[in-house]
């Protein structure tokens, strides 16, 4: 399935989504990120293999990877938060997002809320910073 399909599945389920011009990610509100979640599974997106953000200074931009093993396609999302750096956890829907979620919010300090165990997995518990973060 091209990503046009997809972005266009994504677009009528969620206002206000877009298509990163040089990267071709789908770029969605933090709030939807639920409802994209729910239309990549059902359009077979069985891989999240990927959990990763950018600290832009101003807003924390993270990327999402997804891949179907039965269509031989990729997908990209990216979600950006500034002030709350909060987002749904995809935990439930892609076992793989527990190790990865744990990890961003390791380094960057983005809360995955719902996560079912959000530790720290690289760092020392006692630590209170996150060293990714420019800030």
């Amino acid at each position: 399935m091209p990503n046009g399909e997809v972005f266009g599945l994504i677009k009528l389920r969620i206002p206000g989504v877009t298509v990163e011009e040089q990267t071709k990610a789908i770029v969605i509100p933090k709030d939807g990120i639920l409802e994209a979640a729910r239309c990549l599974v059902s359009q077979g997106f069985d891989n999240l293999h990927c959990i990763t953000a950018v600290d832009n200074k101003d807003h924390i931009e993270l990327i999402y990877n997804f891949y179907s093993l039965r269509k031989h396609a990729a997908v990209t999302l990216k979600a950006q938060l500034s002030g709350d750096l909060s987002i749904e956890s995809l935990a439930r829907s892609w076992k793989s997002a527990d190790w990865l979620e744990r990890e961003v919010f390791d380094l960057f300090g983005v809360i995955f809320l719902n996560h079912p165990n959000l530790k720290r997995i690289l760092n020392p518990d006692e630590w209170t910073i996150h060293p990714l973060r420019k800030t």
